[in-house]
């Protein structure tokens, strides 16, 4: 039986590295895929690794494996530093036939593995793109992103601030002039009045969560959200006077990329949800203060209805390109 080994840290795993594993289980009856990882990484290790085992799990002969970078030398010469990459790999794995890379390190490494050096695509024309210049540029790179783990590159980019300032409104316009989804306020599929009591108010933030995964599996590039739990918060506060220990946990469980705190400058419109038309200024300030003290950075949108989506495509479309 011919054995292989491809080895990366695929942070992310990207097409490129697809191509190169197929390639190289074609070569050998069996291929060991090993992804090194350190705890300083940048991407969880455990996860890069569930991503590879996802995008491999129907072909028994792939056989994904995780090892701690700990014994890496970058000081030595090349020959001396693959020794040591080598004498790890006899230690941990059955014997390796075959050496599969697209790398300049490769012949030295199977020559201390006694292994036969296969290359892949040396100067990268296949599949022009490194794990590097995803992680810079996602966006730019996305054709080149595995669909399983495009979600993790999605920018998430919240539409924040009091009732009645365009928050749905833009969500659902920006979707549809960037191709994606847009998260809708989870507070009006659950409630019917803003008479509620604790349980609704976790039942909102449970449901507002799991909409944004949801989304997450299908948007492209940019997620947009009308809300957060930022805003759960602030109006469980107001209407219960307390906030359940579980809409923090929420606002733990979501990092978004981008705020857009939207003003009071244009009219209050009622609604059977919408009852602080007279505290606008009160609200507007603490929805600026929560984002304040939590150092969070954001965008200011104000002005007509017309303004405010040319600043938010202005703001987005830097971001894109």
């Amino acid at each position: 039986m011919k054995r292989g080994l491809v080895i990366g840290k695929f942070m992310p795993l990207h097409k490129g590295h697809i191509a190169l594993i197929e390639f190289a289980v074609s070569q050998c009856d069996e291929l060991i895929v090993s992804m090194s990882f350190a705890d300083t990484d940048p991407i969880d290790p455990q996860l890069r690794f569930n991503w590879i085992k996802e995008q491999f799990n129907s072909n028994p002969a792939i056989l994904p494996r995780m090892i701690k970078d700990d014994f890496d030398n970058e000081q030595l010469p090349l020959a001396e530093r693959t020794a040591v990459w080598a004498e790890k790999m006899n230690d941990v794995y059955p014997r390796i036939d075959a050496l599969i890379s697209s790398e300049l390190y490769g012949e030295a490494f199977a020559a201390n593995l006694a292994a036969e050096h296969i290359m892949f695509d040396k100067e990268r024309i296949s599949v022009p793109i490194s794990a590097t210049a995803i992680r810079s540029k996602p966006l730019t790179n996305w054709q080149y992103i595995p669909a399983h783990i495009q979600p993790y590159f999605v920018k998430k980019i919240c539409f924040y601030g009091p009732e009645s300032t365009g928050k749905s409104t833009l969500a659902k316009k920006m979707a549809a002039h960037y191709n994606t989804e847009f998260v809708p306020e989870a507070a009006r599929d659950i409630l019917i009045s803003n008479n509620f009591r604790e349980k609704e108010i976790i039942a909102i933030g449970n449901l507002q969560h799991q909409y944004i995964e949801e989304k997450l599996k299908t948007a492209n590039k940019l997620l947009f959200c009308d809300t957060d739990a930022i805003t759960t918060q602030i109006y469980s506060q107001h209407y219960l006077g307390k906030v359940p220990r579980e809409i923090y946990e929420f606002e733990e469980q979501t990092t978004y990329d981008l705020y857009f705190l939207l003003d009071i400058d244009i009219p209050w419109i009622a609604d059977p949800l919408r009852d602080q038309g007279h505290h606008r200024k009160e609200m507007m300030q603490i929805f600026r203060k929560e984002l304040e003290k939590r150092k969070i950075e954001y965008v200011l949108i104000s002005g007509s209805y017309e303004a405010r989506e040319r600043k938010v495509k202005e703001v987005i479309d830097k971001i894109i390109n």
